[in-house]
């Protein structure tokens, strides 16, 4: 394969694409990504370092451009799960760029698919995922076809399924399709097959398996994971399939929404283990890690106390985007981000957060967090009033109330650790972005919920984070227009 020919990735956007991308550019690659929304990629640290095509596979013309020159092309694409009708529109993009592949010349697609029983009962999302392999077959483009089962790492439905019912239920009463078997796979062993393909010349028009090393039940794997996690959890079986009961019960329980699982759970009925083992003999380097290995490194970040500085890497950045306050939960952690793009210097900005707590106060709502503190002390935690050493400066290591500063980045990042009294870890990070001559000045709470009591501790405070965060982002602006003049 030429190295001067672009590669072309499609599904950017998505968790293994946007993975693929950077590990492409360090091994040297020409990059160019299909998109059908540019903005969506706002905030990736390799954004300058690929090409961007806008198109849609459903838009036959658009695939022109995007294709033409491609040496490879990742097809990572797939729609919205659920219903016969989102099943022939993934089938009908299948078709749209086999056919506009064979036309631009591309020499190898590269085709993520799913690992399923083709004799089972499948749903018709995983059975377009299965029959999307075929239409890319018969353009006639050699074809890589790799099938995986469930991918362990955060933004995988069915990983992320079993760490929120892991997390939330003590007790769970079990249907038959969490004792079929399936064969999980992590991120990184994901990635590094789809990268291999591409210097593989015995892979090429091959459909290769993939799977870790372990072949558990589900509910096998939601005891690792409480293991790996500290928790005790206990199972009920049952024989009830069940997939629509299933479904809601999953959706009343996790942020994932019922018609989100229902397709994979109505696929579940069957053993999706690997049967074929030709991956072993075409990627001899390749050695798969077991099940708790990759529990373990998807949850780094939380075990290592630390949240890493990428995960706030991707604000959007440009005026226009700015959005004054969004929340989502990303690998385990709830987030709650509050942006104000500020016509201020980065210094006035970072000096202001950087001057917050100890005599000066928390500079909103004061009465609650000593509230806080003396609610932490009456439980044996370290309370409000450890102060700080210097009224405006800090240095990571250092006691900032009931704070430990994990890290400071002169005009750039500050970031708190929790150290009272919690059900789960919480971090307070505050930041300041250079803006098209302004500062994106950004205010940050993680945490890191540990059990049914870190969920219920979580929504419980919910509603007054509301007054106190979006007080307290006010005044630490208006502080850094004060120290601006």
């Amino acid at each position: 394969m030429s190295l001067s020919k672009p590669i072309l990735v499609t599904g950017a956007t998505g968790y293994v694409g946007g993975r693929l991308v950077p590990r492409l550019i360090e091994a040297g690659h020409r990059v160019r990504v299909l998109v059908r929304d540019p903005a969506r990629l706002y905030g990736r640290p390799w954004l300058d370092k690929v090409e961007v095509v806008t198109g849609d596979a459903l838009i036959p013309s658009t695939l022109t451009e995007a294709l033409r020159g491609v040496s490879t092309a990742y097809y990572l694409i797939h729609g919205k799960q659920g219903g016969r009708v989102n099943a022939e529109r993934d089938l009908t993009m299948a078709r749209h760029f086999a056919d506009a592949a064979r036309q631009a010349g591309v020499e190898h697609i590269i085709y993520l698919g799913e690992l399923v029983d083709p004799t089972a009962d499948l749903s018709p999302y995983l059975r377009a995922r299965h029959e999307s392999g075929y239409i890319l077959r018969a353009s006639g483009v050699p074809v890589t076809e790799f099938r995986a089962g469930m991918i362990v790492g955060s933004g995988s439905t069915l990983f992320e399924m079993i760490r929120y019912l892991s997390e939330r239920e003590p007790l769970l009463i079990c249907p038959a399709w969490f004792f079929s078997q399936a064969q999980p796979i992590a991120i990184r062993d994901v990635l590094a097959y789809l990268i291999a393909a591409l210097h593989t010349p015995q892979a090429v028009g091959r459909l290769i398996e993939i799977g870790g090393p372990n072949r558990l039940t589900y509910a096998e794997m939601l005891l690792e994971y409480a293991r790996e996690r500290g928790l005790k959890r206990y199972l009920i079986r049952t024989p009830f399939h069940a997939p629509r009961l299933s479904a809601y019960w999953v959706h009343m329980v996790t942020p994932l929404h019922w018609r989100l699982v229902l397709p994979l759970i109505e696929g579940l009925r069957a053993n999706l283990i690997v049967r074929d083992e030709a991956a072993r003999a075409l990627f001899p380097r390749i050695h798969p890690i077991d099940f708790r290995t990759a529990v373990h490194l998807a949850l780094g970040r939380i075990q290592r106390d630390n949240v890493e500085t990428s995960w706030a890497d991707a604000l959007v950045t440009t005026a226009g985007e700015v959005k004054p306050y969004t929340f989502t939960v990303e690998d385990g952690m709830f987030i709650e981000r509050r942006q104000a793009l500020l016509d201020l210097p980065l210094e006035a900005v970072f000096r202001s957060y950087m001057g917050i707590g100890g005599g000066r106060g928390w500079l909103y709502m004061d009465w609650a967090w000593a509230m806080r503190g003396w609610l932490d002390k009456a439980v044996g935690g370290v309370g409000l009033r450890r102060g700080r050493r210097h009224p405006d400066e800090i240095r990571a290591g250092e006691a900032l109330d009931f704070w430990r500063v994990e890290q400071v980045e002169a005009n750039r990042l500050l970031r708190l650790r929790a150290e009272m009294k919690l059900p789960g870890k919480a971090w307070l990070e505050f930041r300041s972005d250079p803006q098209d001559g302004k500062t994106l000045f950004t205010v940050t709470a993680y945490f890191a919920p540990h059990g049914f009591f870190g969920f219920a501790y979580w929504y419980a405070m919910w509603p007054f984070h509301k007054f106190i965060f979006d007080g307290l982002t006010n005044r630490l602006a208006s502080r850094a227009r004060v120290l601006a003049h």
